[in-house]
């Protein structure tokens, strides 16, 4: 694998509120080797120089479904594998374009997904996956719509690759779908804690599972060495699921001071998603969001910015997440934008890489230039830490994107 050593650079640390002048890095086989201030001699490395652009980590979206290839996840069931799974390759490869160099996939994507990427038959982030999300009868990964009769959409003899969920009731059953899911390659799993928008019958602010059973996830998960996401609004939803082990919560719109602080003494992460509700409120309807969940953004969008302002002031620590689905994944940089009406460009960085690296348990690792860690790394026009338009859009200036040492866009030549 080639040997690059990059000078003059302007490093974007996550850690730090100022960029690094006149930085040097040294990335072999895959690798950074050495960062410093001073002279590296490197023999042989190919070397660039940045003449004073910015070289940062590769970015992490907390929360994506890569499967999620339209807004109407109940029609998307439907849909033949083979589509879902085509359609989620140009997903993968814009994500990787806006500087995502890893994604954590929050239901749907599977461990064959993720060896596809590494086995370059795809182009795409490396992936931590979910396998399937589960939920109660009647909850947010249900997808059956309200009827006289249940049934339908859930196969017992098939796999549905465009069914991001599945249904799980009880203690037992729910250890055993648990099992199957790590069995089958799943990083961490994914629950739902409370009703959401996108699925048909739940209210928003109705319980998911019950603790008996959030407790079985959690204690599986443990055991394995690894944790729960639980999909949650409300204060009492999240302070339940946070009491009985969850890690991290995901979206946390209605999120109050007690719930925060409930959070942070437990040590739980959140990862808010404010984009995904301005996308369905401007463009839901437009691209096939059924009526029933459209009636429902309104009770989570406005609170969103409210709830960031107070997981911060309580000391939560912030990952960065997504959540779109469909036509909107587009939008994924968007959240950026968002997150500076409350937060500071530094603080969203951070959220992105290093904070994002430690819910990962990837600390040294990702999220940071660093000697040891992995070498993805973006060079961008501009200074991100004073204008985050620099990382907006589709990636237009970002003009190179650097995965495990390896250039995947862009052009070293040209720098």
């Amino acid at each position: 694998m080639s040997r690059y050593l990059f000078r003059n650079a302007r490093l974007l640390d996550p850690l730090h509120p100022e960029l690094i002048e006149g930085a040097q890095v040294l990335v072999e086989d895959g690798l950074i080797r050495e960062v410093s201030d001073r002279d590296i001699h490197a023999g042989s490395a190919v070397l660039v120089d940045l003449r004073g652009k910015t070289l940062m980590p590769g970015l992490i979206d907390l929360h994506v479904h890569v499967m999620a290839s339209q807004l109407n996840l109940a029609a998307q069931v439907h849909q033949p594998n083979v589509f879902v799974t085509l359609r989620a390759l140009p997903i993968l490869k814009g994500m990787l374009r806006r500087g995502f160099t890893t994604v954590r996939d929050a239901g749907g994507a599977g461990l064959p997904l993720k060896q596809s990427i590494e086995a370059g038959l795809a182009q795409g982030p490396r992936l931590f996956v979910s396998g399937r999300a589960l939920s109660q009868t009647g909850g947010h990964g249900d997808m059956n719509a309200q009827s006289d009769f249940i049934g339908g959409l859930q196969c017992a003899c098939c796999v549905r690759v465009g069914a991001i969920a599945r249904v799980v009731d009880g203690v037992d059953a729910l250890r055993r779908a648990v099992r199957e899911e790590f069995q089958m390659g799943a990083d961490q799993i994914k629950i739902m804690a409370s009703g959401g928008v996108a699925s048909p019958t739940d209210p928003v602010g109705a319980f998911g599972y019950s603790e008996d059973e959030i407790r079985a996830v959690t204690a599986e998960a443990h055991g394995r060495g690894t944790y729960v996401m639980a999909h949650a609004y409300t204060p009492a939803a999240i302070e339940r699921a946070v009491r009985c082990g969850v890690r991290t919560i995901e979206h946390a719109n209605l999120c109050d001071a007690s719930a925060a602080a409930t959070m942070a003494a437990h040590q739980a992460f959140a990862v808010p998603t404010l984009v995904t509700y301005e996308a369905l409120a401007s463009e839901g309807a437009q691209y096939g969001l059924p009526p029933e969940s459209v009636r429902k953004i309104a009770d989570v969008k406005d609170a969103g910015l409210r709830s960031l302002d107070i997981l911060r002031k309580a000391g939560v620590k912030i990952g960065f997440g997504t959540d779109l689905l469909g036509e909107s994944h587009r939008l994924q940089s968007d959240e950026f934008r968002i997150r500076a009406q409350v937060l500071s460009p530094h603080e969203v960085i951070a959220s992105a890489t290093s904070t994002a690296a430690e819910v990962l348990g990837m600390q040294g690792k990702l999220g940071r230039l660093q000697a040891g860690a992995t070498a993805d790394l973006l060079i961008v026009d501009g200074n991100p830490l004073s204008d985050l338009g620099c990382l907006a859009g589709q990636g237009e200036r970002i003009l190179v994107v650097m995965k495990a040492g390896r250039v995947e866009f862009g052009s070293l030549e040209s720098m």
